[in-house]
């Protein structure tokens, strides 16, 4: 039996049965509904062929991201959604790759991995050139190389050894580690923020120096970082940056007028590490480097980026709304499939599902398709911003008591195990009811931990209750998140389905819930200046 069978057994079986652990106050009968709706009909993994095949990469301010959109809102108009419509804001120009090719020429031929910089400009045409191997810790280090870099292609960092693969690539949460999330870990003290800063401003120096010396191309090898094992996406990035999976930074600005920086690309470490180790034995190294890149300039004055809305209106308790959300945005080096095609497919799916039931919500079920998240949770911000809390003066707007919940999904194509709880404690013990009717499904429990970093922190940031949900990280980290491997064969299909009935069965339980879900309070005011 296959896994996506024994699903739809377990659904049907728990039907049947009324599924007796539910909290009572709910037709539970109709969650029964909207599970075996959400699984034996599902519509998720056909949803994410196409954003993820046809219409990926979805980087936002692209053609890419608004022909996905149309698709998208064609569907949700189609299946009877209401108040179908996009929402811009400001955000800079848009960037894609149109032709990328690097080889080697001497001393031997070679074609090489690689993808641009995230805003990279293009070479003008394909340059060929030696390679000057830049080692610079200060300004006064690349003084010493002058004079010496017209026309050719730089490189800076060291080479990084290579492990071979022999920890864990596929992380999925045992008990070990099922045990540590469920504890709140103990605040860590402030980190070296100033050295992060220097850092920075020295790129940007080396950056000034190169396009002064007229280098016509660098090259890296992606993130530096601890080679510990676990740890940040940082180290997660270095240690698994290898076989051909490689994790590009940025290569210039969403601002048009910030001085464009060198045309840059990220080569796969291995081709990169045999760069290095030929110039440092003396062999001259030559290469050949096309990189065509497109801008796509702020024309609308609305903005260039824009989150996309759809409804299920609700009944008695219309004005209230519970808010099923993720970020529609991706890489530009992939398809996005699993960054975060997965979250968008599951939330569409889950609002599909109960839209397909013919089912009436007593509180509005939204759709939020954000923009911009990977520059800083841009789109969820700027729609928080618009309706419910100036962040500026640190003030609630009118609507802002309507929010009953916002929840959020995105962290790859894996199941979803729980709820991080974000310190709501009446929250908490209201989804662990939630997730009974979801237990045989793969569901195991809230953790009282608050996360970051992905667009239920808008929401949190306002003082209202946004969560995420906790799935298994699988590849997420090791391999697709940010780099080129982020493509439809990485996505695994019963996961996904899986996902659309969870999170199907929390936006249900949360629009007919006679409580209000409880809320931390508003975050502190800022002081005067």
């Amino acid at each position: 039996m296959t896994r996506a069978a024994a699903l739809l057994s377990i659904v049907l079986l728990a039907s049947s049965s009324g599924l007796a652990q539910a909290p009572a106050g709910l037709d539970l009968a109709t969650i029964g509904r909207i599970r075996a709706e959400a699984i034996a009909r599902s519509q998720a993994m056909e949803t994410h062929w196409w954003l993820s095949e046809v219409f990926g990469p979805r980087a936002t301010g692209t053609p890419g991201y608004t022909q996905g959109a149309e698709w998208a809102m064609k569907k949700f108009t189609e299946w009877g959604l209401k108040n179908v419509h996009t929402e811009r804001f400001p955000f800079g120009q848009g960037w894609t790759i149109e032709r990328f090719s690097v080889h080697m020429v001497t001393p031997q031929t070679a074609s090489l991995v690689g993808q641009p910089r995230w805003y990279s400009p293009p070479t003008n045409g394909p340059v060929l050139a030696d390679v000057v191997h830049v080692r610079a810790a200060s300004e006064a280090d690349l003084a010493k190389y002058k004079g010496q870099l017209q026309g050719k292609i730089v490189i800076l960092q060291a080479a990084r050894p290579v492990r071979m693969l022999d920890g864990r690539i596929i992380l999925r949460m045992g008990d070990a580690e099922w045990d540590e999330a469920m504890k709140t870990p103990i605040p860590a003290g402030a980190s070296g923020a100033s050295g992060a800063s220097g850092a920075q401003a020295f790129a940007g120096a080396v950056q000034r120096f190169l396009a002064a010396e007229g280098a016509a191309a660098v090259l890296d090898r992606g993130p530096d970082g601890d080679l510990s094992a676990g740890g940040s996406d940082l180290s997660w990035q270095t240690q698994r940056a290898d076989g051909g999976t490689i994790f590009p930074g940025n290569g210039g600005s969403r601002d048009p007028k910030m001085p464009q920086q060198v045309p840059s690309a990220t080569l796969a470490v291995e081709h990169y590490n045999r760069i290095v180790r030929l110039i440092d034995r003396g062999q001259p190294v030559r290469m050949e480097v096309n990189i065509q890149t497109k801008f796509h300039p702020e024309t609308d004055p609305a903005g260039n980026a824009f989150n996309i809305i759809a409804e299920i209106p609700g009944t008695d308790l219309a004005s209230e709304v519970v808010i099923m959300g993720a970020h529609f945005d991706t890489y530009p080096y992939a398809t996005g499939a699993t960054d975060n095609t997965t979250g968008s497919s599951a939330m569409i799916e889950a609002v599909r599902a109960i839209q397909a039931l013919g089912l009436k919500p007593r509180r509005t079920i939204r759709l939020a398709l954000w923009a911009a998240e990977e520059q800083g949770l841009l789109g969820s911000r700027a729609y928080v911003q618009q309706h419910y809390y100036d962040f500026a003066s640190n003030t609630p707007k009118p609507a802002h008591p309507s929010v009953q919940a916002y929840f959020n999904l995105d962290n790859g194509t894996g199941r979803i195990l729980g709820v991080w709880g974000q310190g709501n404690l009446g929250a908490i013990k209201l989804f662990e009811e939630w997730g009974q009717s979801v237990k045989d499904l793969g569901f195991r429990n809230v953790s009282p931990r608050a996360v970051t970093q992905t667009d239920h922190g808008s929401f949190e940031n306002a003082g209202l209750p946004g969560f995420q949900f906790i799935q298994e990280r699988l590849e997420y980290n090791s391999r697709t998140h940010h780099s080129n491997m982020d493509t439809f064969d990485h996505v695994q299909r019963e996961d996904v389905i899986q996902q659309g009935a969870v999170a199907a069965v929390f936006a249900w339980y949360a629009a007919n819930t006679p409580e209000k879900l409880p809320r931390k309070g508003l975050p502190p005011a800022k002081p005067i200046q």
